[in-house]
């Protein structure tokens, strides 16, 4: 997961508030229970020992979320009686999930709002193609090949540029397959897709996929559907998790390979806390493995105000020269590391049935970086 967007919980330091709000309930009692939650929110705060301004701004969100209708929850980070940071859900949290500390309590995103690709799907037949985007929160139409406007950036839908595709009158559909699948790559190019979803007959689907461009042939799916008929969300979902889990199990290959120490005796690879506050103080984390809740998840680590200033012990940081220092929590300190060095941060939780915990001891490892 790309976690470019948390750069603005980095760029302060000071206790956070970091709180999952659950909004996945819609009946008439909505209203009540989400001023319920508010309420809740800031005193499980107050409780953990946050700065009155700060639960206020904090309840001041909740209580503002009364009304929407988004369908499965968000994450509010707050600092100094500021709210710097909300993020969509795309699955609902477990109630409880409030927290205040030295360092916002990011880790939970990686399976709450991470790793949701967004698919366009295309709904092939001889004479053309249907697009739409979706994800866990998306579901918008992308136009056709046969000419009609079609969106050309994540937006929302009255905010994409428009294009028009014309597709030639042929007699042979190789002709139309090599259309739809210019078209599909150029749509992908301009939305930044992740997954492409082939919807059709097997010749129709087949033909399209085998005139894409090189770089998307591992992002593309077929799925057998008949004529005009729209895949269901439950569809969807199925295949997005698929690739989701293919995609990481490939990480875990690459990192159980790594392991394995080069003639220099050297590996690419490391697990266990010191070993990753070593390489994360030495800015060479290249992809932070993470099992949420394990074991060293939780580990008491030391900071200092900038993110390379870390150990394992608050003595280790006085003999680095810090002079100020703070505990907190082993994963929210190197996903920070992650975050401000461009490092992707990966979950394993989609994959534990097949791996179980025997990748990442203790629950957090990594790909490293050489100098």
């Amino acid at each position: 997961m790309e976690l470019a967007f948390l750069h603005p919980l980095y760029e302060h330091p000071g206790s956070w508030a970091s709180a999952y709000v659950d909004l996945s309930q819609h009946d008439e009692d909505m209203d009540h229970r989400r001023h319920l939650t508010a309420e809740a929110v800031s005193r499980r705060l107050r409780d953990q020992g946050a700065d009155e301004a700060t639960c206020r701004a904090v309840y001041d969100t909740v209580e503002g979320l009364r009304h929407t209708s988004e369908p499965y929850g968000r994450a509010v980070f707050a600092r100094d009686g500021e709210v710097v940071l909300q993020v969509p859900l795309r699955q609902a949290p477990p109630d409880g999930l409030v927290h205040w500390g030295t360092l916002p309590h990011v880790t939970p995103l990686l399976d709450l709002a991470g790793e949701d690709p967004v698919s366009l799907v295309a709904y092939i037949d001889r004479t053309g193609a249907d697009f739409e985007l979706r994800s866990a929160l998306l579901h918008e139409e992308a136009g056709q090949v046969t000419g009609r406007q079609w969106p050309m950036h994540r937006a929302k839908a009255s905010d994409w540029s428009e294009r028009h595709f014309q597709l030639k009158v042929e007699n042979t559909w190789e002709h139309n397959a090599r259309e739809v699948a210019e078209a599909l790559a150029t749509c992908q190019a301009e939305t930044g897709a992740d997954l492409l979803i082939l919807c059709g007959e097997q010749r129709e689907c087949r033909s399209v996929h085998e005139q894409l461009p090189k770089h998307l042939q591992d992002r593309v799916v077929e799925t057998a559907h008949g004529i005009g008929s729209r895949l269901l969300p439950r569809e969807v979902e199925d295949i997005r998790a698929r690739h989701v889990r293919e995609r990481i199990l490939a990480e875990v290959d690459r990192y159980r390979a790594a392991r394995t120490p080069d003639e220099e005796r050297r590996a690419a690879a490391v697990e266990g806390v010191p070993q990753l506050i070593e390489a994360a103080r030495e800015h060479r984390l290249a992809e932070l493995l993470i099992r949420p809740d394990a074991p060293d998840t939780h580990r008491e680590v030391w900071i200092g105000e900038d993110p390379d200033q870390l150990a394992a012990r608050r003595t280790e940081l006085r003999n680095l020269g810090e002079q100020h220092s703070w505990p907190a929590r082993a994963d929210d300190v190197l996903v920070r590391a992650a975050v401000v060095t461009n490092a992707p941060v990966v979950s394993l939780t989609p994959v534990l049935d097949q791996t179980g915990d025997e990748v990442a001891a203790g629950g957090l490892g990594a790909l490293l970086r050489w100098k």
